[in-house]
């Protein structure tokens, strides 16, 4: 395979497979991330995953505010890059940066386009419950995840399988579909296709994304669960108490007790909570001021009234 020089972008964990297997096989001349940010209690500034592995590897790193100025543009440009990779970054490319490599610029995106584009992809294939995703890589144009798809790999997701565990898997699935992207095109059998057909958008979350409505049903409310696990975390109120609820189990046993009623509560046979149409068990949770627990060692010290009803 041609030893591209490559300009990588991205930010998160999530990116990190994809720049080790460049930085194997590929010249990285820079990595390209979001600025340090605030975290932990004592807001200490925090480099990006994607830096602290590139400053452990001596690759030359970059943290622009705003990438598509004129002034880091033209840096890039100075660059010569054969290739630019995109990985979670975060940020828009302007149309002079995507002009910049002859090779053109690569993103891996975690989904299986032309499904589910934008921030948060493999949050809301959980949430809506799809029964696979996967990754594709795809040339970069001016539009939003709408460039011409190169090759996807797939992977199911099971009825209880959570984000974190369709994150892992995507995140090593993706390096090795972006080494064979690169492979192919160093040897000139890459295929370029059209997205076309059935698209959708995935937006970024916000905090509300996470609130459970019990109105819905058991199935809805699993998938939100599972679909915020580990990050941010789906929760729910009893009167002014926040209750962040981690795992939870369908039963498939029908209520006619209101949304959100406790049905029991247990501490040996655990939590159970009325959804629109059957009873869904709190498997793990995290009450206020509390670690995360399993809902039975949490009953082994707390009790839920009979009148007890999530909002």
């Amino acid at each position: 395979m041609k030893k591209f020089r490559v300009v990588f972008m991205g930010t998160p964990d999530f990116a990190v497979p994809c720049l080790a297997a460049l930085h194997e096989q590929c010249e990285v001349i820079a990595v390209i991330t979001q600025p340090d940010k605030p975290r932990g209690r004592g807001q200490k500034l925090m480099p990006s995953p994607v830096k602290a592995w590139a400053v452990e590897h001596n690759l030359p790193v970059y943290q622009p505010e705003k990438i598509k100025t004129e002034e880091f543009t033209a840096k890039l440009e100075e660059m010569q890059p054969d290739l630019m990779v995109v990985v979670a970054f975060g940020q828009i490319l302007s149309q002079r940066i995507l002009d910049i490599p002859p090779y053109g610029c690569i993103n891996v995106h975690a989904s299986l386009l032309p499904r589910y584009r934008g921030a948060a992809p493999m949050q809301w294939c959980v949430i809506n419950g799809e029964t696979k995703t996967g990754v594709t890589t795809m040339f970069m144009d001016a539009g939003l995840d709408t460039g011409d798809m190169l090759l996807k790999a797939e992977m199911p997701i099971g009825e209880d399988t959570t984000l974190e565990e369709v994150h892992d898997g995507l995140m090593s699935m993706g390096a090795k579909v972006l080494m064979d992207t690169l492979a192919e095109l160093s040897d000139g059998t890459l295929v370029r296709t059209p997205q076309s057909g059935e698209s959708n958008y995935a937006p970024m979350l916000t905090k509300l994304t996470g609130q459970i409505d019990w109105s819905k049903t058991a199935q809805e409310v699993h998938n939100l669960v599972r679909g915020l696990n580990s990050w941010p975390g789906a929760y729910t109120f009893m009167d002014e108490a926040k209750y962040k609820i981690w795992r939870t189990r369908r039963t498939g046993e029908h209520t006619t007790l209101p949304a959100g009623s406790i049905v029991s509560a247990d501490k040996k046979t655990g939590l159970f909570v009325a959804a629109a149409d059957e009873v869904l068990e709190i498997v793990e949770l995290q009450a206020p001021g509390k670690k995360k627990m399993k809902a039975v060692d949490y009953l082994n010290g707390h009790t839920f009234t009979p009148e007890a009803r999530f909002n």
